[in-house]
């Protein structure tokens, strides 16, 4: 074994450790007082990139203007995220906390395009930093110094935050909000003040972490999403607001990537296994181990027992008649759409798209709504549908019709699978072990390039020739969508459906009655994976290919956005926030190049107005609401 190349990669684990450690120290701060769950903190770091490469280059004549630039990154970082806590989400804490992080998700967008226009598509490289340009020699190999520098800044950074949470009034103001926001608020402490210096603090750290990583990090647009996800597995495998469990859960994630590169091409018997390729999953095989033995994380507190009921949701009741007439009306309206819209033939590809979102987004909102469950994990299913179904048909030789309707099935068999572990837990570690999920399952279809295709995914997909004209495949997929979502429908007022609102409601006394909390969790949890998947089936021939991008975070993130935008406590939001949110992005595409961004100032604008959704627009009296 060469134990010195082993040493060197685990210098490298430390070094990428400790740029990690930065961002996730920022999230895991601001989510310890706030309790928001922030995309956007993705983008700061992006930002935090961009920012120092800009800097630099302004500043970067000398030694000093050059390490100057930095911190001047980070600081620029810092003040944005306070003026983002003072504009925008000061406004939405009172809001329920998945339209908080639906807020943040707007800010990517904006972000997103903003940084766009600013610096353009093209990657930005930072120079190497001055003095630190170098590597020094390691057991005879060499190292590169900033590496070093890397290393130490870590540890340097954590004990600063310790002295600082520990040892000054702020840090003892900000663990009392972590700990009882209501009794600090009774106590006279400016809480303002408190929620904005803690953001500003976090984005800072966020911004230094991008800045410092600028060195050895190109500037790319993509980086906000990719950091993010990274961001996520640590705060949570170290647990919820703890800064050193950050920094624990960090090294081990690193050094276990360290290590799989190191170990390369390993030899068991007769099978020869690539582990370097394990490095895609990685950080999230470690968080889902870690949240199936120890749920609350490695240095996180186990929650507290619920001792009585918790907020209860508006109860949904069964559709008025004015409702089912109004379902009755849209149905016919889709059925004519074809032939009012024959001089359009796009349209009818269009609401193809939509109906599919609208099965995808009703699946998704089962889970969140009645079922109480939040997963960032969703495209899984989705993904296991599209891909189950195109192998059916490419190695199985069965017929387009039957690979159709069985692709659902792969999605349920791998949710009764995975299912059985992520009903054990709840709240944002439940949806953190669903991203775990859809990670893995990502990188086993990207990897797998003899069965699934690998990156370059599956072709030929297409449906068979009754179903190979677009107005064919448009009616198909309504008939087979409007029996997803009735059927999802139907479940909510069945027993099933009563017992998983039971259960969201007051664990307990679900428990007490004799409901098996676990047993109809799981069931409801594999109902909305079959719906996933055969939206995920429907999807796969519509486009007549596939490529793992189907069970990626943007996938899963569409189906949020869609059911919050459209109203959680309402059956018809998923509905209204797919057909709005596919529409938009659509025409926004086509009319400028920045459609981020106005997707994101739309949906801005609708969580700060209205926090219940599109369907809440459209709700006057919430007994017969649909």
């Amino acid at each position: 074994m060469n134990l010195t190349g082993l040493l060197l990669q685990l210098l490298n684990g430390l070094a990428d450790a400790s740029a990690l450690f930065l961002v996730a120290a920022g999230l895991s701060l601001i989510f310890g007082v706030t309790r928001i769950v922030n995309f956007a903190h993705g983008s700061f770091y992006m930002l935090g990139v961009y920012l120092a490469c800009t800097l630099t280059a302004w500043l970067g004549g000398s030694a000093l203007g050059y390490w100057a630039a930095l911190p001047l990154a980070a600081l620029a970082v810092g003040g944005l995220g306070a003026a983002i806590e003072i504009l925008v989400l000061r406004r939405i804490y009172h809001a329920p906390e998945l339209f908080q992080l639906l807020a943040t998700f707007a800010l990517v967008l904006i972000i997103g395009d903003a940084a766009l226009a600013l610096w353009g598509p093209a990657d930005l490289f930072a120079a190497r930093a001055p003095g630190l340009g170098g590597a020094v020699e390691i057991l005879g190999r060499r190292f590169p110094q900033y590496d070093l520098l890397l290393i130490a800044l870590g540890p340097l950074v954590l004990g600063l935050l310790w002295l600082l949470l520990m040892r000054t009034r702020w840090g003892r103001l900000l663990r009392a909000a972590a700990e009882n926001r209501s009794m600090l608020a009774a106590l006279g402490v400016n809480q303002a003040w408190l929620f904005t210096s803690a953001f500003a603090l976090g984005a800072f750290l966020a911004g230094l972490g991008g800045a410092m990583a600028a060195p050895r990090t190109p500037a790319t647009l993509g980086l906000d999403l990719e950091i993010i996800a990274s961001a996520f597995v640590v705060v949570v495998v170290g647990g919820l607001g703890s800064v050193p469990g950050a920094f624990l859960a960090a090294l081990l994630i690193c050094l276990a990537k360290a290590v799989f590169v190191y170990a390369g091409q390993t030899q068991i018997g007769p099978w020869t296994f690539n582990l370097s390729k394990l490095t895609l999953v990685a950080e999230f095989a470690v968080m889902a181990v870690v949240l199936v033995l120890r749920p609350w994380g490695l240095l996180g507190k186990p929650p507290e027992p619920a001792g009585a009921a918790a907020a209860v949701a508006r109860p949904l009741a069964p559709a008025s008649r004015r409702v089912r007439l109004a379902y009755g009306a849209l149905l016919l309206a889709l059925l004519a759409l074809p032939l009012a819209t024959a001089a359009w033939p796009y349209l009818t590809v269009l609401f193809t798209e939509i109906l599919i979102a609208a099965l995808f987004a009703a699946s998704l909102h089962f889970l969140i709504g009645p079922a109480g469950m939040t997963s960032f994990g969703h495209a899984a299913w989705f993904g296991l549908g599209a891909y189950g179904a195109a192998l059916l048909l490419k190695l199985a030789a069965l017929p387009m019709e039957a690979a159709l309707l069985a692709g659902p099935l792969a999605a349920a068999l791998g949710a009764l699978l995975f299912g059985w572990f992520c009903v054990r837990l709840s709240g944002v570690y439940l949806a953190m072990l669903t991203l775990a999920v859809a990670q893995i399952l990502w990188a086993l279809v990207y990897q797998w390039d003899s069965v699934t295709g690998g990156s370059n995914g599956l072709i030929g997909l297409w449906p068979s020739d009754w179903l190979s004209s677009g107005l064919a495949y448009y009616y198909a997929s309504l008939a087979l969508c409007a029996a997803g979502i009735a059927w999802l429908r139907r479940l909510v007022f069945s027993p099933l459906g009563y017992a998983l609102r039971g259960a969201r409601d007051s664990a307990l006394r679900a428990q007490a009655i004799g409901i098996d909390v676990q047993r109809v969790q799981w069931a409801g949890f594999t109902a909305a994976a079959m719906a996933a998947g055969l939206a995920g089936s429907l999807y796969a021939f519509s486009k007549g290919s596939i490529a793992p991008d189907v069970l990626g975070v943007g996938r899963s993130v569409d189906g949020l956005v869609m059911v919050l935008l459209g109203g959680v406590q309402a059956l018809a939001g998923p509905l209204a926030g797919a057909a709005a949110y596919t529409w938009l992005q659509d025409t926004a595409a086509r009319l400028t190049e920045y459609w981020h961004a106005v997707l994101g100032l739309a949906v801005l604008a609708l969580v700060m107005a209205r926090p219940d959704g599109l369907a809440g627009i459209a709700r006057r009296n919430p007994a017969g609401a649909p």
